[in-house]
């Protein structure tokens, strides 16, 4: 098998011992793999981000960064205020964001909790617009393997088209890697023909180092997502996080041929927040990737200033924050 490791902008490829099918056989194999991944250079990471992040977009390109972006995002509400009402009007805004403006895209998908999967269904009947559910003991993931396959499971029949995961951080930062493995390859088992999104809850890996392992453990179960963050925990998203996971991807499917989505989540509040992050896409995983089937921004707050922004370009005028529905 080949492991592909970032060395300023060369890809060095070394051969490992172990397959890739027989990664995971035994703890053992799953620990000495990850704890073998090249280690992340911190600072690298952070000047690499920051420099990135200022790359300035202008015009043309900026109207169709802004459009991409809208069509990125997970509208999403995740309270335990919830009410069928709060999640139809947000269905609304997803299938017509801006509804006096017909030319908007509308977003990806919208993302609740699973009882309310299936008001957002029928809200969503033939939108387009994907409806997600959170599952596996959101936020903490701390449960039994069982409640959380059932939890997906009973997400998916209500017509959940994504499952939001979370790893057992717990379980993760004490090295007990097979446990957040299984538990991984037991939820996409039960989520079928629905994508799994894998949260690693990054603001409590504490490492960039530990973000990779969380990375590489979660596509080698799996995951056809992975995801930074809850929003329930700070730090949620950042731009070097983001890039260490990016590379990740990359790097999978160099070796494996599987590509696999990345969803920065929280934190993500402003136009120029939303196009740093497509920068960072494009000149980390490549453009295959900008696109909202394998790239996803979950910050809800971030949609009314990309409208704001897009009526600006077209109008010359900034509208009110009034002019569209809070989320």
């Amino acid at each position: 098998m080949e492991s592909i490791a970032l060395v300023g902008d060369a890809v060095v490829v070394s051969t490992l011992t172990t397959p890739l099918a027989e990664v995971a056989s035994s703890d053992a194999t799953l620990r000495a793999f990850l704890h073998g991944l090249p280690g992340v250079d911190r600072v690298g990471a952070d000047q690499r981000a920051a420099a990135l992040g200022t790359r300035s977009i202008k015009t043309t390109a900026k109207s169709q960064a802004i459009d991409l972006a809208i069509s990125m995002v997970d509208l999403t509400t995740l309270e335990g205020a919830d009410t069928p009402g709060k999640v139809r009007a947000m269905c609304a805004k997803a299938a017509h964001p801006d509804p006096s403006d017909p030319s908007v895209p509308r977003v990806a998908a919208v993302c609740v909790y699973p009882d309310l999967v299936p008001h957002a269904v029928r809200a969503l009947a033939g939108s387009g617009v994907k409806v997600a559910s959170v599952a596996t003991a959101f936020p903490s993931g701390r449960t039994s393997l069982d409640v959380k396959v059932t939890d997906t499971a009973q997400a998916v029949a209500a017509g959940a088209d994504e499952i939001d995961m979370v790893i057992d951080r717990g379980a993760f930062l004490a090295g007990d890697y097979t446990t957040v493995f299984e538990q991984i390859v037991a939820v996409k088992a039960a989520a079928g023909e629905a994508h799994l999104k894998v949260i690693l809850e990054t603001g409590e890996l504490a490492t960039y180092d530990n973000v990779r392992r969380a990375s590489w453990l979660a596509m080698l179960a799996g995951a056809d997502f992975i995801k930074t963050s809850t929003g329930k925990v700070s730090p949620a998203a950042t731009l070097p996080v983001t890039l260490v996971m990016l590379e990740a991807v990359r790097d999978f499917r160099a070796t494996t041929g599987r590509m696999v989505g990345v969803k920065p989540a929280g934190g993500i509040r402003t136009t120029k927040d939303a196009i740093k992050y497509l920068v960072l896409v494009n000149e980390t995983a490549g453009e295959d990737w900008l696109d909202p089937a394998w790239f996803r921004l979950g910050a809800s707050s971030v949609l009314n200033d990309l409208l704001m922004q897009r009526q600006k370009m077209a109008t010359g005028r900034y509208a009110g924050p009034d002019y569209f529905t809070l989320d």
